[in-house]
């Protein structure tokens, strides 16, 4: 398929733009994605729904703004981004709302999309912050972390890759709940599916003990990046330090190859909130602030 060629073939592209993964809820969005050509050759790809006279670059994604090729320069992305606009009013629609792909997710430097946002005059509107280990840098947790990691490795814990995606799913909704007030974005079937689908792509690690799950983390892993799109702990996980012992496995042993280990983001309402509490958890890991921009384009 041309789309997915494109993307495995992109600079900035990951599997999450592959269109198994963005059609695993296509009945929640009106797709209307772009394809991009110079000289009858593909250059760029747009992940995107429609929503009324709006156009998003797509609202079912963590991030995914245009997805280039390696012969995209600045130049040409600015005939892009004139060829979106003189189409978007064609099509009558009023506005872009964009997400630019954060850049510790491109093999290759490819943010010309964001000069051409500055050029055609769109506007910040949220910025999200996302906490991020730079594993190219030794990885220095804090003392504190330390101790509670240190109790932990003393209990013997082991950790494993399963596939109870619904125990795992069922421990996050838990945990969301009496924290946030929230629920996760995907279902345990949903998961699944997606496992299937992307099998070297999305792992689940675990910590048990005697049939309980005690904690886990899902990982989504890119080229580049590891990130934890959830982590699930029980009061037991933290108090006996299985929480620690996992993300330590995981951030030292299993991906210590990638350039990055990604916990995700902090923010709320549109990036004007900050929970303290849980970004500096992740800071004490030695994450650092990474963060996703979201931009409107009036057409």
């Amino acid at each position: 398929m041309e789309w997915d060629a494109f993307v495995q073939a992109s600079k900035n592209g990951t599997f999450l733009f592959q269109r198994d993964y963005m059609e695993y809820h296509a009945d929640r969005f009106q797709d209307h994605s772009l394809l991009f050509y110079y000289k009858e050759r593909l250059i760029a790809l747009l992940p995107a729904n429609a929503s009324g006279n709006d156009l998003h670059a797509h609202a079912g994604l963590s991030y995914g703004g245009i997805v280039s090729g390696t012969k995209m320069k600045a130049a040409l992305m600015l005939q892009v981004f004139d060829a979106l606009i003189r189409y978007s009013r064609e099509q009558q629609l009023k506005a872009l709302f964009y997400k630019a792909i954060p850049h510790i997710y491109h093999q290759l430097p490819a943010e010309e999309d964001l000069y051409a946002l500055l050029r055609y005059g769109a506007t910040l509107y949220r910025r999200d912050v996302n906490s991020v280990i730079d594993l190219g840098q030794p990885v220095r947790y804090s003392k504190d972390r330390r101790w509670r990691l240190s109790q932990g490795i003393g209990q013997g814990w082991q950790v494993q890759t399963s596939d109870d995606y619904s125990g795992f799913m069922q421990l996050v909704a838990t945990q969301l709940e009496s924290r946030h007030k929230l629920q996760p974005v995907h279902t345990a079937e949903e998961v699944r599916r997606l496992v299937q689908a992307f099998p070297d792509n999305i792992r689940l690690y675990t910590i048990s003990s005697e049939g309980e799950l005690l904690t886990g983390a899902l990982v989504f892993q890119t080229a580049t990046v590891a990130h934890c799109q959830y982590i699930g702990a029980g009061s037991r996980a933290q108090e006996e330090g299985a929480a620690y012992v996992l993300l330590d496995h995981l951030i030292r042993q299993v991906y210590a190859h990638k350039k990055y280990f990604s916990f995700g983001v902090s923010t709320e309402q549109q990036g004007l909130y900050l929970n303290e509490g849980l970004v500096s958890y992740k800071e004490s890991y030695g994450a650092r602030t990474v963060v996703h921009d979201f931009y409107r384009l009036d057409f």
